[in-house]
């Protein structure tokens, strides 16, 4: 079954927009790598290693290794098929250097030294995708300790050029009559489901894993959906396995059984079926059927309750059919970031012209989303700073220290910091609370619009002082369209982030749990691109792509959400007649928020 909305579906494969005559483009590719793993070193003396691998790019400028992503965990497991997918763009003219390495998991730190090293392999991109769908399998070089003595653990990267495609499967997928494997308890499962995409030469690459449900024989996974894309790469008839196996925490699972099918079987099942009835498919198990002959009928059924194939807007179709990411910026200046008069100062004022951390990570972020934004106006905030007239301390003032907010672009915002260097003092302690609370009130009057997508920018130096009511403000701003972008600068233990970057699972506090993942923290120390004994540059580009990673995503999340489709093009001679829109600078009177509601906030300046 389809729903497209023809006001935003794009032009077909190879139309007349991909060929711009008189024009450059560079030859680059999309390509998909998946990873497994073979006779890993086992580190744990009870169980299993616990992998996960962790990709990095090498910088052709500065030399340095550079994290990109990493997989999931899988637990006990020396022969791990990752799920995750790590999707780069392939530049045939560049020679792109790209490092693997594995490591044994032991909790839940962000700290990579925290865990086990496992073993490395170093490759160009190039390599892998000349070998494409054989995969490129390596020798993983072995770290100290029990991995040394491992010469046999290897590493394979198979690679694929992803198709552009908008179509999304949504399925609901139960099971009933599974084999019992265990037969301690009465005899049950504890069953969960893969769903593994067909290779060229004759591999199977893991797309998708539901949950484990214990102790059921007739479980009933939980909804999910999946992109065309990294279900078949677009090719309808491109076999698909589902595989039912019983979960053993020593990783050793049992397999129940297995059917192949594509997703054209799918989707025309699902038209030939009612809401009400389900398409029934028998799981067979291999090893039985040749062992039992005529006797064995099958291990259980799968039953696919339901099967929708549509059109999915993209990031783009929204943005160039009108919605906006309207950015506001927040500026940590409580007096751990130093005198700024103090060159260590993350604050310094440095009378060369060298920008500071601060300076950098404005620009690397307001650069690009200045471009999805029309009138170039941006509110800019500070907080935890003493600010005049009286030196009250202040969580969430202006920063251009007048009445109204707006700063004319990039620049503006830049002059606005300066005036507030010069004119605050740097206090304390560390609240983001009062930041997020303000701008969720903006995005808050959009609940019901999708012109407007609210993306907050936070530059800090330390530790959050109310992590509680930080967490408290995030889980309630997680159904509003705002994401929110955490800049870490200077080399503060930055821990409690991660807890707020909630990638993992969602957000929980006090009994509550975020509708969504909205938080991305990025530690600016990380992409540092060459020192000297007076100056210290940085990769911008990477940095304003870690930063901006996640915005995409988490737009198009909110708006399914809220079943919003791209609202086409805006009419501009129709003029904007609601007075109380957030942040608009135009306005007769300003909205609530213009007013910081804090304690010890001051009044709007003159």
């Amino acid at each position: 079954m389809s729903s497209v909305g023809a006001s935003w579906q794009p032009p077909g494969p190879g139309g007349a927009h991909t060929f711009s005559p008189g024009q450059a483009l560079e030859p680059t590719s999309t390509v998909e790598l998946s990873i497994r793993c073979s006779n890993l070193a086992d580190m744990d003396v009870f169980s299993k290693s616990d992998p996960f691998c962790v990709l990095y790019m090498k910088d052709t400028k500065s030399g340095q290794w550079l994290c990109l992503d990493k997989t999931e965990t899988i637990d006990n497991n020396l022969n791990p098929h990752f799920q995750k997918k790590f999707v780069l763009q392939y530049k045939f003219e560049e020679r792109q250097l790209l490092r693997f390495d594995v490591y044994d998991s032991d909790g839940n730190s962000s700290n990579l030294d925290n865990h086990d090293f496992i073993g490395s392999m170093e490759c160009s991109l190039g390599e892998v995708v000349a070998h494409q769908g054989k995969g490129l399998k390596r020798q993983l070089i072995v770290g100290a300790g029990k991995s040394a003595r491992n010469k046999e653990q290897s590493i394979t990267i198979t690679s694929e050029e992803l198709l552009s495609n908008k179509e999304f499967l949504s399925l609901n997928i139960s099971a009933k009559s599974l084999d019992a494997k265990d037969w301690w308890g009465w005899g049950s499962s504890d069953p969960f489901l893969t769903i593994s995409k067909s290779g060229e030469y004759g591999q199977w690459t893991v797309v998708h894993r539901t949950e484990v449900l214990k102790r059921n024989l007739h479980p009933d996974w939980q909804p999910f959906t999946l992109s065309i894309t990294s279900l078949c790469n677009a090719d309808h008839q491109r076999t698909l396995k589902f595989s039912v196996d019983d979960w053993n925490l020593n990783g050793s699972h049992s397999h129940i059984g297995e059917f192949t099918t594509t997703v054209a079987e799918l989707v025309e099942g699902g038209l030939k079926t009612s809401r009400g009835s389900a398409q029934m498919f028998p799981l067979i198990n291999q090893k039985k059927k040749s062992k039992k002959g005529d006797r064995y009928k099958n291990s259980g059924f799968i039953h696919v309750n339901y099967c929708i194939l549509e059109l999915q807007p993209t990031f783009l179709d929204y943005i160039s059919n009108g919605t906006e990411l309207s950015f506001t910026v927040a500026v940590d200046f409580t007096a751990s970031n130093g005198n700024p008069q103090d060159p260590r100062s993350l604050h310094f004022n440095d009378p060369t012209g060298a920008p500071n951390q601060y300076i950098t990570a404005i620009k690397a972020v307001g650069d690009i989303i200045q471009d999805y934004d029309s009138d170039k106006m941006y509110p800019a905030l500070g907080f935890g700073a003493r600010v005049p007239p009286d030196g009250k301390v202040s969580h969430e003032f202006f920063l251009n220290l007048t009445g109204d907010p707006y700063c004319s672009g990039v620049d503006g915002i830049l002059a606005a910091y300066h005036q507030s260097l010069h004119n605050v003092q740097l206090y304390g302690p560390t609240n983001f609370s009062p930041v997020i609370n303000h701008v969720a009130k903006f995005a808050r009057a959009y609940q019901q619009d999708p012109s407007n997508y609210f993306v907050l920018l936070i530059i800090t130096d330390g530790i959050i002082t109310d992590l509680d009511a930080t967490k408290n403000a995030v889980i309630h701003a997680s159904d509003l369209p705002l994401s929110i972008i955490i800049v870490g600068v200077g080399s503060e233990d930055f821990s409690a982030m991660d807890e707020l970057d909630s990638d993992e699972s969602l957000l929980t506090n006090n009994g509550k749990t975020a509708q969504r993942d909205i938080v991305q923290f990025v530690e600016m120390q990380k992409f540092v691109s060459q020192t000297g004994s007076h100056y210290v540059s940085w990769n911008k580009e990477l940095l304003a792509r870690e930063v901006l990673f996640e915005i995409p995503e988490q737009l198009i999340g909110y708006m399914k959400a809220k079943k919003f489709k791209p609202i086409g093009a805006r009419k501009p001679s129709q003029p904007n007649t609601n007075s109380h829109l957030p942040y608009d600078p135009s306005a007769q009177s300003p909205p609530p928020g213009y007013t910081p509601s804090v304690p010890g906030a001051p009044p709007a300046y003159s």
